[in-house]
């Protein structure tokens, strides 16, 4: 009886031991949403940069007035691979699939996602992001207006008052980068 009180205390020691190291391998896993998380020292505020899609280079935005000149210069079929920051005006609130950035006082650009591979938070609206991929300028269907005016919440009569295709300032993005 004594052996197998002590068997049974090994055995019992040995389960410990391994339970000990499978525990310390799970709390040492990496958060993924730290590895997009980007910390600005450089000021006296500190600022968290975050990543949503691809992380691309700060350095290479342009001025918003720069873009606005490249829209204009665009021809239907031409792309311009770009990064520029902008003010969200509108997101999508069924999924956060599409957004809407201030070009001017009166034009915005339409902006979705690469493979729709992300999307953004839906309380985004009025803060600055800072978009990178391929400006190009599109003709948005009735139908893909009108799709766009039920996501955005508008009512049957705006819906129905939509009748003819509308030349848009178009992106599609592959990572966007939100200040916080």
């Amino acid at each position: 009886m004594k052996l197998s009180l002590k068997f049974k205390f090994l055995k019992m020691r040995y389960l410990y031991i391994i339970l000990m190291v499978v525990m310390t391998f799970v709390s040492c896993k990496k958060d993924t949403k730290e590895e997009n998380a980007v910390v600005d020292n450089t000021t006296e505020q500190k600022t968290t940069k975050e990543f949503i899609g691809t992380q691309f280079e700060v350095k290479r935005v342009k001025p918003l007035e720069t873009i606005k000149e490249e829209y204009l210069a665009l021809k239907a079929n031409d792309t311009n691979y770009v990064a520029f920051k902008a003010k969200v005006n509108k997101v999508c609130q069924a999924k956060g699939c599409w957004m809407r950035l201030a070009l001017d006082n009166d034009q915005e650009i339409m902006v979705k996602f690469k493979d729709y591979g992300f999307f953004m938070p839906k309380d985004l609206a009025g803060k600055e992001v800072t978009v990178n991929g391929y400006a190009f300028v599109d003709e948005m269907s009735v139908e893909d207006q009108k799709h766009f005016a039920e996501d955005e919440g508008k009512s049957e009569e705006e819906i129905t008052a939509i009748t003819t295709p509308k030349k848009t300032y178009s992106f599609i993005a592959d990572g966007v980068m939100i200040e916080k």
